[in-house]
């Protein structure tokens, strides 16, 4: 079983690939982690295309159930069309900025304003990166099916909305209710 979560930055995919990977006893993957290079301070360098590509192909197909949280938009339908099925989340702009700010002030005791405002333009559209039109025309593309989950919901109810959607998935004992978002 191979689940991609994507969504804008700050509308959960980290949280819940990570929930989901736990739950299902498999391995969490962030796409950003092979995006960017590792670098100081942290997003500033982009690894190259095929490179990145390769080692997340590689990671993804040496773990026995991945979960991969992120955007992966244009990296190749490899990559792109290798999921089970796709989970989709929604959250409104507002939420996801403030969501972002916070996450940003704990982790760097800053948030970039660039980055904030680059994240609030989701819905209508950056010039770079993710966008809403963007993900709804990625998602269309794709050839397995799409969980789409709206609005600002806990952990355990995004969960318990995927095991509706995929009543063939086993959390094998863990009880989703044990999972706060």
């Amino acid at each position: 079983m191979r689940i991609h979560v994507t969504g804008a930055s700050g509308s959960g995919t980290s949280t819940l690939g990570a929930a989901l990977a736990s739950a299902l006893k498999g391995r969490h993957f962030e796409a950003d982690d092979y995006y960017w290079l590792p670098t100081s301070p942290p997003f500033t360098e982009k690894r190259a295309a095929p490179e990145r590509l390769s080692l997340l192909t590689n990671h993804l197909n040496a773990a026995e159930t991945p979960v991969l949280a992120g955007s992966i938009v244009g990296w190749g339908p490899q990559l792109e069309d290798s999921f089970d099925f796709i989970v989709f989340l929604y959250l409104d702009a507002a939420v996801r900025v403030e969501r972002l700010r916070q996450r940003e002030m704990a982790r760097y005791g800053y948030a970039k304003p660039e980055f904030l405002e680059w994240a609030a333009q989701y819905d209508d559209g950056p010039s770079e990166g993710r966008s809403l039109a963007k993900h709804r025309a990625w998602l269309e593309a794709r050839t397995c099916p799409i969980i789409e989950i709206p609005g600002d919901l806990s952990v355990s109810e995004r969960m318990a909305a995927i095991v509706r959607a995929a009543p063939d998935l086993s959390f094998d004992k863990v009880p989703l209710h044990g999972w706060n978002g």
